[in-house]
């Protein structure tokens, strides 16, 4: 480690590199744009070139093809949604009571589901992704919501019951098969979190 006010000499490279990531990112941020106005086929590389105001050529070369940029979109998709729940503003982020962080975790989830299914049911694939990754950073997040808000029960089990309402398979097929709205899962979404929380107050 380097003595306080040592520096080191100042390189033109990780400006580049920083540069590159911020441009990534915005073109990144226009895709999911695009999907959320026109759904999943209306991103192309062309629209995006387009949307971005910058050449087809630059997106090739960012993302190689549109596989390519579905998986990077992904990606980019996922980190934004876990800065949000670690790091944003309320009710979603640490400001918020836990129980409408749940709510809003939830909510926040399937609106990502609804405009990038496809993707999400694709990283679905597999029981390993239950040990690591994304899924373990989301229940540990929801495991410690249970916890604050006082649930009881054998809360990792609450957590992977409640994670199951949300894979994408599932969402999709509630969407284009029984013919929910994203609302009235989110709607039901709520109903569970409350109930498993405050279970007392929801006997009939």
């Amino acid at each position: 480690m380097l003595p306080i006010g040592q520096l080191l000499p100042v390189s033109a490279e990780p400006v580049e590199r920083a540069d590159a990531a911020r441009n990534r990112a915005l073109l990144l941020d226009a895709a999911q744009q695009l999907v959320r106005e026109h759904g999943v086929d209306g991103l192309t590389m062309d629209a995006l070139a387009k949307r971005a105001g910058v050449g087809k050529g630059t997106v090739f070369r960012r993302f190689g093809n549109r596989t390519g940029l579905m998986l990077a979109l992904l990606d980019h998709s996922e980190q934004k949604f876990q800065a949000a729940f670690m790091f944003g503003p309320a009710p979603l982020g640490p400001d918020g009571a836990p129980v409408d962080r749940l709510i809003a975790f939830g909510r926040t989830r399937l609106l990502d589901i609804e405009v990038e299914g496809d993707l999400h049911r694709a990283a679905e694939q597999g029981s390993a992704r239950f040990g690591t990754g994304p899924y373990g950073l989301h229940k540990a997040h929801v495991l410690l919501l249970l916890q604050a808000a006082g649930a009881r029960g054998t809360l990792p089990l609450v957590a992977d019951s409640l994670l199951a309402t949300l894979t994408a398979a599932l969402v999709t097929h509630q969407i284009e098969v029984l013919g929910y709205t994203r609302d009235q899962i989110g709607d039901n979404w709520e109903w569970l979190v409350r109930r498993v929380v405050s279970p007392a107050a929801h006997v009939e």
